[in-house]
């Protein structure tokens, strides 16, 4: 069950998504909190798992992997043991950033990131394979980012 925020919770999940390292003090100033309580209250939205982590967000051509692409995954089957083994093979790959089990046309959705084209050529030879589950896949590639946010609409 969804934790019930009110609108002070709301102030401080916005200021940490725009910024988690921001001190107790200035949260609680953006908070409209005094430091105590706004400690608490963040303590209490991530043990009630509201707050999952806290991470740092890379620019990945600065690390060598500024290209993305879009795969659409047909799997072999849809029984239990395909899509489990599917699923556990796209955990392991740090290449999928995001990996969807879809409702529609293709099985599944993948993110991937990697240097290159040929990167991805390698890539999907390697990893998107029928060994994973996989009969099918097709790629795309984006032309331009227009929007990218990490921050949920709150």
């Amino acid at each position: 069950m969804p934790h019930k925020l009110d609108a002070t919770d709301r102030r401080i999940l916005r200021a940490l998504q725009d910024d988690a390292r921001l001190q107790n003090t200035e949260l609680a100033r953006v908070a409209g909190l005094s430091p105590s309580p706004c400690l608490r209250r963040v303590r209490i939205l991530e043990e009630a798992g509201v707050i999952s982590r806290y991470v740092t967000i890379l620019d990945p051509v600065q690390v060598g992997v500024g290209m993305t692409l879009f795969a659409r995954v047909w799997l072999i089957a849809q029984d239990a043991d395909t899509v489990e083994r599917f699923m556990a093979a796209m955990r392991l790959l740090p290449q999928v950033m995001e990996c969807y089990v879809m409702l529609g046309e293709s099985d599944a959705l993948l993110r991937v990131v990697v240097a290159d084209l040929d990167a991805y050529r390698h890539f999907q030879s390697t990893h998107l394979t029928r060994a994973n589950g996989i009969q099918n896949v097709k790629t795309d590639v984006p032309s331009q980012v227009v929007k990218q946010s990490y921050a949920l609409p709150l």
